[in-house]
């Protein structure tokens, strides 16, 4: 896997590139780098160019430029300017967690290079932040940078981290991975300041997707919806509604996972990309000129 760096509107940020084929772009989630999908991409990359950019969303390693919008429109806006940076064409877009809402706000928007979309167990409608794990990690963004550091440094222990109001009920398996995402933000100032305000941008915006979702029946590409069986953070049901309101959608459940279907079950995630890439688009509809 090759990790570069591009200059975007916001400021620096890194993403993986990694095989060659048939294009994806992965999004990680909130706290979150590229190595989310670490395993998804071992899987992939014999066939296809797995790009995963790490966003401004908290495990970033380079504090953007003052100033920068840090909205969820905003990053999903670098999204964007990343894919046409990169000329890449006819993507697959997948999104986990907050990668998934991000996604959402790109569909909602037409998505212009996204061919189309794999959703998995993601923030949906008004479960914005997501669950008692989101809600918990938004109202910290109250305190200041300095005291939001202060209260993440007990993500240190590993039995804090496992905790419901933590990674407890995102990840069965990738309790070492959680770690790692938590550096950035324990030892840089500029992250820590950056963080605070993304968790601001999310609290003033409870209606978000509520009014994305509105928009998404008009996204006439294919779309995989992937969710765990009996998740605890983002409600199976939303999973359901999603693939009923996509007019090209298909879902898939899946089992012994968490939300981060990544980390958990990357296999079946990776067939299920690769199914998705692998069939043909649907015809257009008709002109009614």
């Amino acid at each position: 896997m090759t990790t570069r760096r591009i200059d975007l509107s916001a400021g620096t940020i890194d993403y993986d590139d990694r095989g060659e084929g048939r294009v994806v772009v992965l999004l990680p989630g909130l706290l979150m780098d590229a190595t989310l999908y670490a395993g998804v991409v071992a899987e992939l990359a014999a066939d296809h160019r797995c790009v995963t950019p790490t966003l401004p969303l908290d495990a970033h390693r380079h504090p953007v430029r003052e100033g920068a919008d840090l909205s969820l429109g905003a990053v999903a806006g670098l999204v964007a300017e990343l894919l046409r940076r990169l000329d890449l064409r006819d993507v697959t877009l997948v999104g986990n967690d907050t990668g998934g809402a991000v996604a959402q706000l790109l569909m909602a928007d037409g998505a212009e290079r996204v061919g189309r979309v794999v959703l998995a167990s993601c923030d949906a409608f008004d479960n914005f932040p997501p669950g008692l794990t989101g809600r918990t990690l938004v109202r910290t963004g109250r305190l200041s940078p300095r005291l939001f550091g202060l209260f993440m440094q007990q993500m240190r222990l590993r039995p804090v981290r496992r905790l419901p109001l933590a990674f407890g009920w995102l990840t069965r398996r990738g309790d070492a991975t959680t770690a790692g995402w938590l550096q950035p933000l324990l030892h840089d100032a500029g992250i820590r300041r950056d963080t605070v305000r993304v968790l601001r941008a999310i609290a003033a915006e409870p209606r978000l997707l509520l009014d994305a979702a509105e928009r998404l029946p008009a996204f006439d590409r294919p779309v995989l919806v992937v969710w765990a069986r009996g998740d605890r953070v983002m409600p199976p049901e939303h999973g359901r509604r999603l693939a009923e309101l996509l007019p090209h959608a298909r879902l898939v459940e899946i089992g012994d996972s968490a939300t981060l279907i990544p980390l958990d079950q990357p296999a079946r995630l990776a067939k299920g990309i690769r199914d998705l890439t692998a069939a043909p688009a649907p015809a257009p509809a008709p002109s009614t000129a």
